[in-house]
């Protein structure tokens, strides 16, 4: 009723009208803390007396609260310092205020209704406690702050210094030459996925807000352009030393929990996602101590996957990186609702073989630069190149999606030809199995039947399994997540792809920027203000799903616009990583 504007830089703010008087509303986290400020203050040229109920609520994001006499709000203050508890044993809760007087309410406000959880087919009702009201007279020109933390030392600190220094921050994580305006949003929004955690000690990425925690596979991916080609050096390598410590059989920690539980070994990409960011780490950084001080546990991780490790990992005689068993599902397509399997890619998925023979290429790299030996893993690489071609390519020159290889020659291999986006990683790593004409053809089908303004379908049109939209309970939403829906991380790799098969020539430069326009436009003024959707909808993706902010999503974005702006003005770059000789290995 009375909202006039929200503006999203330096900080968020909200400006309310009301009977003549304004009122500007900042919110702000401490970068690194468990802290959020609030600031009110009076725009306008009458005093007003402003009256602040805050509203509490104790519990993680995937639950709602409910009037429950345990939760009784005991509540000290001391020298302006209060301290809340939530109920017995919880962690406690502090917060002050710069302004104002102070007065217990103690009542609920029952049954809030939340529109987007009842549309999402989960409990929509929530009761919130409000412990108190703050009365303060605002004079024109005039503000509040209050403080709310976990760290009681953080509370005591001047809330306007506090802003101060968070605004100085985010103005430092861009460099003082980079004049695109979007990619300067983009890098300062990739900094709100960047986490320390404290029971590794080190930084990692949160994949996704506002529900998702940090997972082996999204940081591998989402790093690339978060941080590595971002340039923040003790980040990445922060990051990569906290996986390559809890390395176990050969695979990289997909999960970190929240509590006090064993961590999840559960995916067939992430360990090899793992080398590819060690080789984009390298070629930014060229910190070839940190790969040499790490080579024993990536020649580890290799013969582990070539001998056998967990859910059935293991090399195939022609080479393939075969995985799955039972209800696990190994890939990023991994949606199951109960002991329904959404989208099983057990066997030899394709976006799976192309990332292996990456991890083999990448290890000779490393080899070579070590001057370690390789030959007995090249000979893997070469074997994998060499069959792939014949047991992966369709008539019409798509890729299958996965194949079982026949037991003996006499029998044909079990596929599935389904068309989804997952071949596009063929094309767009590093290090390629195919030729350049079927790399072109890749690029087309996948142009043909998956590409939309916002990201790249997970299944063709075409497809009888199609679902055109995302929404519902959770079993509808499930069973739509890789059945169609479009992905904006995925628009990284088909550009990626299509500048390289077009030899980076100018025209495909700008017709890449003119494909990144749609997800712009969605960053500046959709579902989250400077933040980009971790989906869309599969048959006119125009709305935001998914969690709000996604981590891929961005650092993607962030690499390619990188890419693009680092060969502005240069004709042609090469198609494929050039023939280059390093120690002993050539490839």
């Amino acid at each position: 009723q009375y909202f006039k504007f929200f503006e999203r830089k330096p900080l968020p703010r909200m400006k309310f009208e009301a009977q003549g008087n304004h009122l500007l509303k900042t919110v702000f986290m401490v970068h690194g803390s468990n802290t959020t400020v609030v600031e009110y203050q009076n725009t306008g040229d009458t005093t007003f007396k402003l009256r602040l109920t805050p509203l509490f609520v104790y519990r993680d994001y995937h639950s709602l609260s409910k009037e429950d006499p345990y939760f009784d709000y005991w509540l000290k203050s001391e020298n302006g310092i209060y301290t809340l508890y939530a109920h017995f044993g919880a962690t406690p809760l502090y917060f002050n205020f710069s302004a104002g007087e102070f007065r217990e309410k103690r009542a609920w406000y029952k049954n809030m209704n939340y529109a987007r959880e009842q549309e999402r087919g989960l409990d929509d009702r929530e009761d919130c406690y409000a412990l108190a009201e703050i009365d303060v007279v605002l004079k024109p020109g005039a503000r509040v702050f209050l403080t709310f933390s976990t760290d009681e030392k953080m509370v005591r600190e001047d809330p306007e210094q506090l802003k101060n220094a968070e605004i100085r921050r985010l103005e430092a994580v861009v460099p003082r030459d980079l004049d695109d305006p979007f990619l300067k949003d983009l890098l300062q929004a990739g900094e709100q996925f960047i986490v320390r955690r404290k029971s590794t000690d080190g930084y990692s990425l949160i994949a996704g807000y506002h529900w998702f925690t940090d997972w082996g596979r999204d940081t591998m991916i989402a790093m690339r352009g978060l941080t590595i080609a971002a340039g923040k050096q003790e980040v990445s390598r922060s990051i990569l030393e906290t996986f390559l410590r809890y390395v176990d059989r050969g695979m990289i920690p997909n999960r970190f929990p929240d509590h006090d539980e064993a961590l999840e070994y559960n995916t067939l990409d992430a360990t090899l996602w793992l080398f590819v960011a060690l080789y984009e780490y390298h070629r930014k950084f060229q910190d070839t101590e940190f790969i040499a001080a790490h080579f024993d546990t990536l020649t580890d991780i290799i013969e582990a996957h070539i001998k056998g490790t967990r859910y059935r990992i293991h090399a195939t005689p022609e080479g393939f990186l075969y995985g799955g068993e039972g209800l696990a599902q190994l890939t990023w397509m991994d949606a199951r609702v109960g002991d329904h399997v959404v989208t099983p890619r057990h066997g030899c998925p394709v976006e799976i073989q192309a990332l292996w023979f990456n991890a083999l290429r990448i290890y000779q790299y490393f080899a070579g630069t070590l001057d370690k030996p390789y030959e007995s893993y090249k000979t893997i690489a070469d074997r994998l190149q060499e069959n792939f071609k014949a047991r992966f390519i369709r008539p019409g020159g798509g890729l299958n999606d996965v194949i079982v290889p026949a037991a003996d020659d006499t029998a044909n291999d079990s596929a599935d030809a389904s068309i989804r986006p997952n071949q596009i990683y063929v094309v767009s790593l590093p290090f390629s199995l195919l030729e350049k004409e079927d790399e072109r053809r890749v690029v087309e089908e996948v142009r043909a039947q998956l590409l939309t303004d916002y990201g790249l379908r997970t299944l063709s049109p075409s497809n009888p399994d199609f679902k055109p939209v995302y929404e519902g309970d959770p079993w509808h939403r499930d069973t739509a997540y890789h059945q169609g829906t479009v992905w904006p991380f995925l628009l990284a790799e088909y550009l990626s792809a299509f500048l390289k098969v077009n030899d980076w020539s100018e025209k495909a430069r700008k017709d890449a920027l003119a494909m990144l326009e749609p997800l712009k436009r969605h960053f500046y003024q959709s579902e989250c203000i400077l933040g980009i959707s971790e989906i869309f909808d599969g048959k006119i993706p125009q709305k935001g799903k998914g969690t709000i902010h996604q981590a891929w999503s961005a650092g993607g974005l962030i690499k390619i616009l990188l890419e693009l702006k680092s060969h502005a003005g240069k004709t042609r770059r090469p198609s494929k990583i050039p023939f280059m000789e390093v120690g002993s290995i050539l490839f």
